[in-house]
């Protein structure tokens, strides 16, 4: 089942592109494509935290949680970029997608002054 994510602001690099759809990747739990609704070639994968980056622990500040109006929902759900791109796969966990599961809002939010990597090999968190 595809939800449909609105972002409070553009990914980088991808100005104007806000509208995207969640896709489960079959018989691959927790891993998702992120696909553009306005350029379909446009395509990224993102793993759920909760399911595959058990010791990952972010803290969100009150504005990054209000970008996603997550004031009203107990728990957003906290997506991490995956990246292919280096022969091995990678994740971002000094950038995650927070993502109000209620709305469908998201962003994409920068961890400040927290020691989280911006490649961490998939199967390590620091």
């Amino acid at each position: 089942m595809s939800t449909r994510l609105a972002f409070a602001a553009p990914l980088p690099g991808l100005a104007d592109l806000t509208e995207f759809t969640l896709e489960p990747v079959e018989d691959a739990v927790g891993l998702y494509s992120l696909d553009s609704a306005d350029r379909p070639e446009i395509r990224f994968f993102v793993l759920d935290a909760a399911t595959h980056l058990p010791d990952y622990a972010p803290r969100f500040s009150r504005e990054q949680l209000a970008l996603v109006g997550a004031a009203a929902v107990q728990k957003p759900t906290v997506l991490a970029m995956v990246n292919t791109s280096d022969r091995e796969a990678t994740v971002n966990l000094l950038a995650p997608v927070l993502v109000n599961p209620e709305t469908g809002a998201c962003a994409q939010v920068i961890l400040e002054g927290q020691d989280w990597p911006l490649r961490s090999p998939l199967g390590a968190t620091a």
